[in-house]
């Protein structure tokens, strides 16, 4: 009797493009994409892409270009509101140098431990680290052999990384570089021998 060859998940992960404003520590700012996102994003897919679905955050830096890629492909579109970006409190909406000027201690504590210097006001790592994981998890078992999109935030796409690699999130949120519309992609496979996960591809920008 031959064995039955074990079916493959595949997720590609992009994060959303430039939003209108420029680069902020937005969090939950739902601030739409810029014309330089949507291209951007255009430009990170191609017509050769297949998908069977698209997951993505509730924000609006994402979820208007997953509605979009939806819709021109005929495809279903799932909203999870445990994809939002991490909450970046009393930081959000303020650029980086605006928010060194101010808090830079803590913006440097924060970047090296999230879970012991959580943004003031905002969301400690492991809370962020266990909405997204429960998240990811509960979808990839819902459309388990299925080839989906997730949009989602740098700090999403972070922790996602950190599940497959089974790397702490405090090292991954500091040492995993995300641009804006960057791709990578993940394998999921059950065997014999358990689930296997692989991060197949990181990097690139439009």
């Amino acid at each position: 009797m031959v064995a039955d060859i074990p079916r493959s998940t595949w997720v590609d992960l992009l994060r959303h493009g430039q939003p209108e404003g420029g680069q902020r520590y937005r969090g939950h700012q739902d601030d739409p994409l810029s014309h330089v996102g949507w291209e951007q994003m255009r430009a990170a897919v191609g017509a050769r892409d297949r998908w069977d679905a698209v997951i993505t955050s509730p924000l609006l830096r994402c979820r208007a270009f997953a509605q979009a890629i939806a819709d021109e492909r005929g495809i279903p579109l799932h909203v999870e509101p445990a994809f939002k970006e991490i909450s970046f409190g009393r930081w959000e909406g303020l650029k980086a140098e605006e928010i060194l000027a101010r808090d830079g201690d803590r913006l440097a504590a924060f970047w090296s431990d999230g879970d012991a210097n959580p943004p003031p006001g905002g969301e400690e790592l492991g809370a962020f680290h266990a909405r997204v994981a429960g998240a990811w998890a509960r979808w990839t078992e819902r459309l388990w052999g299925q080839h989906v999109l997730l949009v989602a935030h740098g700090g999403v796409i972070r922790m996602i990384v950190a599940e497959v690699l089974e790397v702490p999130p405090t090292r991954i949120m500091a040492g995993l570089h995300v641009p804006y519309a960057c791709r990578s992609r993940v394998r999921m496979d059950r065997t014999e021998h358990g689930l296997l996960t692989c991060l197949v591809a990181h990097g690139g920008a439009a």
